[in-house]
């Protein structure tokens, strides 16, 4: 799949009529669950996969002189403790660009995961190298974070930052920041959403990062896409 202006997806009003706060399926005969907050569940594993958290990224624009208000690591990061609580899960694999870029690597960000790490001490944590993560550097030792290249193997998936359609296994991918755009019935009324994109042999995750863009996408022959409205997923029809 790749990112590039998307047809308008079917309207709102054709959406199951009960949406989800987390929609359960299976990826490669094993059964997920897929998180509002934009994140998927492995219970089988114990693992919790986002991708794209980008943390430190107004840091950075503020380093380049855009005036924008802080408070988005914190955001970020209780929103992974509320994840880890909620699903119990063990590990947490980042699909790539868990920092954005080395000029938010500032003193309140490493202040800020150093006390979160210390609140999830029992939690391992495997960073997927990705493209903003070779350009901001990996997260220093003392964060405690498993810092490996893609594709990283969590049988029966693939961890990846880039989209991938793997030989073998089924491959979880981050990068593109796929969303959706919905039409309603007035021509006015439309609304571009995050969603994960499901196809046979892999899945797109949606950025984790409060502070981050949507790239809409034009799903592939067999994709299901699962929209996130607010706190609540809207399985669209094919």
């Amino acid at each position: 799949m790749t990112a590039r202006p998307a047809r308008p997806m079917p309207a709102a009003t054709d959406f199951a009529a009960h949406p989800l706060t987390a929609y359960e399926t299976a990826l490669a005969g094993e059964r997920v669950a897929l998180h509002a907050d934009r994140a998927l569940h492995w219970p089988a594993g114990g693992v919790l996969f986002v991708a794209d958290v980008h943390l430190g990224k107004a840091a950075a624009f503020r380093a380049g002189g855009v005036p924008l208000p802080r408070g988005g690591t914190g955001r970020d990061l209780a929103r992974l403790s509320a994840l880890l609580a909620l699903t119990g899960a063990r590990r947490l694999v980042i699909l790539g660009d868990f920092l954005h870029a080395a000029a938010g690597r500032v003193a309140a960000l490493d202040e800020a995961f150093r006390a979160w790490r210390a609140a999830h001490d029992g939690v391992a944590v495997t960073l997927v190298r990705g493209n903003h993560d070779d350009r901001a550097g990996d997260p220093p030792p003392d964060w405690r974070v498993d810092v490996v290249a893609e594709p990283h193997a969590v049988a029966p998936f693939l961890a990846c930052h880039q989209p991938v359609v793997p030989e073998s296994g089924y491959a979880l991918c981050g990068h593109v920041h796929p969303g959706v755009r919905l039409q309603g019935a007035a021509a006015a009324d439309s609304a571009r959403l995050p969603c994960f994109v499901l196809g046979r042999r892999r899945a797109i995750l949606p950025a984790f990062g409060g502070f981050t863009g949507l790239a809409l996408v034009a799903p592939a022959r067999g994709d299901r896409v699962v929209a996130i409205a607010g706190p609540r997923l809207f399985a669209l029809p094919a």
